[in-house]
C-alpha cells in the first residue's frame, strides 16, 4: 500500500491551482537552510492531506532539492554518494545528453538555475491570485528573518486566458495522458494503460521489474521520494502562428497543421480518433479522449504523424518496454497570452513543468535522447519533435498521406529552453529528518 500520508502531494494529486510562484533558494549555510525548512513542515501537505482538503485549501506547498542543496544542507557524503550518477551531476552538467545546446545551452539560461548554488525549489501553487499574494508574502517574511538564506530567482505563473491552467500558450490542452499507479485509488481512464506499480515513480517500493535495492541512503532520507526533471520552456507564439498562416491555405488549414504538429487539436481531440477536424466534446471527455492505439488504429501516420509531438512524448503500443518509460508531468504556464493576430511583443510566456519519475536516465533523459531529439525516430529521416525538440532549420516535419506525402522543411524553433535542473523531492519523513538529521 502507497503510504499517502508521507508522501508529498503533487507526486500523486494535481491541484486546482490557477496561479503561483517557483521560488528559487540558495543556502548559504546548513543552519539557515534547515532553519527555513522547518518553518515550512507544516505547510508542505501529504497526498492524503490534500485528497481530504482539496474543497477547504486554497494554497499549496511543495518542497525539493539539488543534490547541491543536499550537501548544503549538511547531508553526510556518504549518504549524498549513494544518490545516482545524472542526480548528483545536475541538468545543466549533461546538457549534452539532453540535446540543450545553442539557444537552448545552459549559459543562456536565466535565473541562475545552471549555477552551482541552486540548492532548492519551493513551489507555491494558490487557487487565486489573492491566495497566491499571500503566499508569496508570508514566504518573503520567512526569507527576510531567516538568515543563510536567499532567493536566488522565481518566476510567476498563471492561467492562459482565455483559456484555463490545462492549456499552454499555444492553445493546445495539456497534461491528457498521466499514467495511476498501484494503490493509489485512481482508476486509469480507457486507453491509459493498466495501473504501473509505484517503483516507477516513488522510491521504496518495487517498479514494473520487480524490487528496487539501490535506493539512496539512508532509507528514511529516500522511502516515499522522488526525482523532478524541471524544464521552462519559452513558447514562441508569433513564431508558430506566422509559420502556420505561410504554410497553409486558409484558417482551417492552419488548424489542421497545428493538429499534426502536436498530434491533438487544441481542444485535446486525439487526431487518431477525429482525423479530420476538431471534435471539442471528444477532447473534453475524459472517457473517450484518450482511448486509442496505434498499431491497429494509425500505424503509418495517416491520422497522427509518426513525429508529431503527442506521437513522440507517448508512443503508446508502438514502443518497447513503454511501461519503463512513464512519467507524471505537472506544471504551469508564465507570462502573458499574446492576443489573436498581435505580432511578437517580446514578452516571456511559456510553460514550465515537472517531470516526476523514479529514474532520471531511463525514463526523462530516455525520452530528451530517444524520443524528442531523434532524426530517425519511427524510422524518420530528419526529424526532431516539432515542438520541444533542438531545431536549427535544418531539420524537417513528414505529413504521411496518399498519394504524396508532404514535406515542411526549415522549422523554426517553436521554443526554447530558458533554464531547468534536476531536484530530490522526499517524503515527509525525510523532510523532517534533513530539517533535523541529528
Amino acid at each position: 500500500m502507497l503510504e499517502l500520508d508521507d508522501i508529498q502531494h503533487i507526486l500523486l494529486t494535481p491541484t486546482p491551482a490557477i496561479t503561483g510562484r517557483y521560488e528559487f533558494l540558495s543556502f548559504d549555510t546548513p543552519e539557515g537552510g534547515r532553519a527555513w525548512l522547518t518553518a515550512l513542515l507544516d505547510k508542505v501537505q501529504s497526498a492524503a492531506e490534500v485528497r481530504a482538503t482539496m474543497d477547504e485549501s486554497d494554497r499549496w506547498v511543495t518542497v525539493a532539492f539539488t543534490w547541491r542543496g543536499l550537501r548544503a544542507l549538511g547531508v553526510p557524503d556518504e549518504s549524498l554518494a549513494t544518490f545516482p550518477a545524472e542526480f548528483r551531476e545536475g541538468m545543466a552538467a549533461r546538457a549534452d545528453i539532453l540535446g540543450d545546446t545553442g539557444d537552448c545551452a545552459p549559459e543562456r539560461w536565466v535565473g541562475g538555475l545552471a549555477g552551482d548554488d541552486l540548492h532548492a525549489i519551493a513551489i507555491l501553487f494558490a487557487r487565486t491570485d489573492e491566495q497566491c499574494r499571500r503566499s508569496i508574502e508570508e514566504h518573503d517574511k520567512l526569507l527576510g528573518r531567516t538568515h543563510g538564506v536567499r532567493s536566488l530567482s522565481h518566476l510567476d505563473l498563471n492561467a492562459t486566458p482565455p483559456f484555463n491552467y490545462a492549456h499552454d500558450h499555444f492553445g493546445f490542452r495539456d497534461r491528457l495522458s498521466q499514467p495511476v499507479m498501484e494503490g493509489s485509488g485512481e482508476e486509469p481512464t480507457p486507453g491509459s494503460g493498466a495501473p504501473l506499480k509505484p517503483g516507477e515513480f516513488i522510491l521504496g517500493y518495487p517498479d514494473e521489474d520487480g524490487p528496487v535495492l539501490n535506493t539512496p541512503q539512508p532509507a528514511t532520507l529516500s522511502r516515499n521520494g522522488s526525482y523532478l526533471a524541471y524544464r521552462r520552456l519559452q513558447e514562441h507564439v508569433a513564431r508558430f502562428r506566422e509559420f502556420l498562416r505561410d504554410n497553409s491555405d486558409s484558417p482551417d488549414d492552419e488548424e489542421l497543421l497545428a493538429a499534426k504538429f502536436m498530434g491533438r487539436w487544441r481542444s485535446g481531440a486525439p487526431l487518431v480518433l477525429a482525423p479530420d477536424r476538431d471534435d471539442p466534446e471528444l477532447g473534453a471527455d475524459p472517457l473517450r479522449n484518450n482511448d486509442f492505439n496505434y498499431k491497429d488504429m494509425d500505424p503509418f501516420g495517416y491520422a497522427c504523424p509518426l513525429g508529431s509531438h503527442a506521437r513522440r512524448l507517448n508512443p503508446r503500443d508502438t514502443a518497447h518496454n513503454m511501461n519503463r518509460r512513464r512519467m507524471i508531468r505537472r506544471g504551469a504556464t508564465y507570462g502573458p497570452a499574446l492576443p489573436d493576430g498581435a505580432p511578437d511583443d517580446g514578452i516571456d510566456r511559456g510553460i514550465a513543468a515537472f517531470i516526476i519519475c523514479a529514474s532520471l536516465v531511463r525514463q526523462f533523459e530516455f525520452a530528451q535522447n530517444v524520443w524528442i531529439n531523434d532524426k530517425t525516430f519511427h524510422e524518420l529521416d530528419n526529424e526532431h519533435d516539432p515542438i520541444c525538440g533542438i531545431q536549427d532549420g535544418t531539420l524537417e516535419f513528414t505529413i504521411p498521406r496518399r498519394p504524396i506525402r508532404k514535406v515542411f522543411t526549415g522549422l523554426p524553433a517553436f521554443t526554447t529552453l530558458k533554464g531547468g535542473a534536476y531536484f530530490f523531492l522526499p517524503g515527509i519523513a525525510a523532510l523532517r529528518y534533513l530539517a533535523d538529521p541529528r
